[in-house]
């Protein structure tokens, strides 16, 4: 990088100080900057001859004595000051080095005059030219400034202009003022370190804040080092500024927003602490909470990595470490409840939530929760919980313990009578299959049914004719349960619930086919008793044909369905000709099944018939109603696709709405395209 002095000729400087006691530090009158002097005695002009600056060098007026030009030479080129890794004229190739080249440390080549009379230097002003454009295109503020006595800055980077509003020119003029540019608060402190820099040689480090000529402040950060020659003799500091504002504004907002969240963090009744998610699970930070609730300080936790799982409560251990090593590795989000006991033997509940933070390539990093003391929930728990099963005056157990207890009591002294009912199901269940197909007990009251070859039953287009022929030997399984059980005159009910799983669609082999069946059928008992689930390949549950028929049974046997009406308007009028008939089955949970949910199982189990049955007895009893008030209106309502299939659907539906009572011609019934297109053959 190789720079030339913009001072005025009337100016002289050495290159070198002569004054080895060190550089001046400023007068007595005004300080001035500790890196920098200016001459009160300038050189006689007759003592120094005039450089020809190649690559902009900083070499305006030099001593003859230090360039060692004999008289009537002329300095033809410069070698440039350059970076290179290792000095090759210095240190590489000594025999094939440049004369005129110097090394005064690492990586820098010294910008020695040439006495070449002969040749021109166009090569060296063409490379200084080079570095040049670099330096003045860099996001900094580059200077070169003198060391010795009558010296000043030499020269500037124009990014001066952008740092503080000042041109190059005017900069290097008025460089005694530079103190004026800082702002008063930092003055003295930039002042001292210039003066530490100067009496020690150490490197010049600063932050401080600038003025610009705007008025606006500036940081910045200015390092500068000695630049010595291979002797050790100083010879001129380089330096670099660099605007710090952006910075410095960033981290002022990072300050505030960790003061602002870290309050909050600090408040909420809750402990958070942030762990690495490796294997050594080590704690970076946990909130002050942890020691009002737990009795530990932030920092004895954060220096015993395994004082979490030594205070957990011996019930919960094996399964706390098992959730949070599982998100761990999964990098999975968890919660989990358990207890830990404080050093004081205070046991406190917690709930446990936590993230998992992966790094840029997936990898879990850190793992992120807040534990929530729930101790004093755990304890309204536990007190209902024994309310519930005793007597809140005397303690003693209540009505609904004794007959909980009671029923245990019975079933444990009632094995012949249990014995006794697997047998009698073991029997109605033979009834229920073929005779090629296989029926055996797995234990308990588990059984299994063995369906080989089973004939696909004929359904609406996208369906399974397998799935639904073994739907119908569920099927017909709940209707072998429906009546009671007559053991020693006395009435039983048992209900059933079926797992299904089907081969190849589910498993390839046998071991599969039971694993599958029996999750299935676990999916089954979850739901309430009298249910089935057909397995599905991909475990999901919102592809698992659930249902209660129990209760869809049940439902059709107590006609326990509702009508609504949907008024049909007429859009030229907004005359009111007509009503839509649509059924509902209202849930005993609570709310509406939606016909989507279990028109589809009334078709599989055969009960559309008897539900459609009641549609219409219902639409003809409301249809009276209105006509004895004198109201006449259109009544439509839907079929479904298994209605359609059956034989002569048009003349039974025409029976149905006769024996109601109604007259057909105010009658619609609707089939919906998407309904006959589900399977255009039956439909045709």
């Amino acid at each position: 990088m190789a720079w030339s002095s913009r001072r005025r000729a009337s100016t002289r400087s050495s290159w070198r100080s002569t004054d080895r006691s060190g550089p001046v530090c400023g007068s007595a009158s005004k300080p001035h900057r500790s890196l920098r002097s200016r001459s009160t005695a300038p050189a006689s002009t007759s003592e120094a001859v005039r450089a020809i600056g190649v690559g902009r060098m900083p070499l305006d007026v030099l001593s003859r004595n230090e360039l060692n030009v004999c008289p009537g030479s002329r300095i033809s080129a410069v070698t440039p000051m350059v970076d290179y890794p290792t000095p090759r004229s210095a240190v590489t190739h000594p025999d094939d080095a440049r004369p005129d080249a110097k090394a005064f440390g690492p990586g820098f080549l010294t910008p020695v005059a040439r006495d070449d009379r002969s040749t021109a230097g166009t090569a060296g002003s063409d490379l200084g030219s080079r570095y040049r454009a670099v330096i003045d295109h860099l996001p900094a503020v580059l200077y070169i400034d003198g060391v010795a006595a009558g010296t000043s800055v030499l020269d500037v980077s124009p990014r001066i202009r952008d740092l503080l509003g000042i041109e190059p020119a005017e900069w290097v003029e008025t460089y005694d003022r530079w103190q004026e540019r800082v702002h008063p608060d930092d003055r003295e402190r930039v002042v001292a370190a210039c003066e530490r820099s100067i009496a020690t040689g150490a490197p010049f480090r600063v932050q401080y804040r600038g003025l610009h000529r705007s008025g606006a402040v500036v940081w910045i950060r200015e390092e500068a080092v000695l630049i010595r020659d291979a002797s050790g003799d100083p010879q001129y500091w380089l330096g670099i500024m660099i605007d710090q504002s952006e910075l410095i504004e960033a981290q002022d907002g990072l300050r505030d927003a960790r003061s602002k969240y870290g309050a909050l963090v600090e408040q909420i009744p809750a402990i958070v602490y942030i762990d690495l998610a490796d294997e050594s699970m080590l704690s970076t930070y946990v909130s002050p909470q942890i020691e009002d609730i737990l009795g530990v300080t932030p920092q004895a936790y954060l220096d015993d990595p395994d004082l979490w799982s030594s205070m957990l409560h011996p019930e919960d251990r094996a399964r706390a470490i098992a959730t949070y090593t599982r998100g761990r590795e999964t990098g999975e989000a968890f919660t989990m409840e358990y207890r830990l006991i404080g050093p004081d033997g205070r046991v406190v509940w917690f709930q446990d939530s936590a993230l998992v933070l992966k790094d840029p390539d997936g990898r879990p990093s850190l793992i992120q929760g807040v534990m929530l003391d729930i101790t004093e929930r755990k304890r309204a728990e536990e007190r209902l919980a024994f309310l519930a099963y005793h007597d809140n005056l005397t303690s003693l157990p209540n009505k609904a313990m004794f007959d909980e207890l009671l029923e245990l009591a019975l079933a444990r002294l009632g094995h012949e009578a249990g014995d006794h009912l697997i047998a009698a199901l073991a029997e109605r269940l033979r009834g229920a299959i073929r005779d090629t197909d296989l029926i055996a007990r797995q234990g308990g009251d588990e059984f299994l049914l063995l369906l080989a070859d089973i004939e696909p039953t004929p359904g609406p287009a996208g369906t399974d004719g397998v799935t639904l022929a073994a739907i119908q030997v569920a099927d017909r399984v709940q209707q072998l349960l429906e009546s009671p059980f007559e053991l020693d005159g006395t009435e039983l009910y048992a209900s059933v619930s079926v797992g299904i799983s089907l081969y190849p669609a589910d498993a390839a082999d046998a071991g599969g086919l039971l694993r599958n069946a029996d999750a299935a059928m676990f999916r089954a008992k979850r739901s309430g008793p009298g249910g089935y689930v057909v397995h599905q390949a991909d475990g999901s549950d919102a592809l698992t044909k659930l249902s209660l028929s129990t209760r869809l049974r049940k439902a059709v046997d107590q006609q326990s369905w509702t009508l609504h009406y949907q008024p049909l308007i007429e859009l030229g009028t907004g005359d009111m000709y007509g009503v839509e008939a649509l059924i509902r089955w209202p849930d005993p949970n609570g709310g509406m099944v939606a016909p989507g949910e279990f028109i589809p199982l009334a078709e599989e189990m055969g009960l559309i018939d008897a539900i459609g049955g009641w549609v219409v007895d219902e639409i003809g009893r409301q249809d009276a109603i209105w006509r004895e008030q004198g109201i006449e209106l259109e009544i439509g309502f839907n079929l479904s696709p298994r209605q359609l299939w059956q034989d002569d659907p048009v003349g039974r539906i025409a029976r149905q709405i006769r024996d109601a009572g109604m007259d057909p011609a105010r009658v619609t019934v609707e089939v919906t395209e998407s309904t006959a297109m589900d399977d255009p053959d039956h439909t045709l």
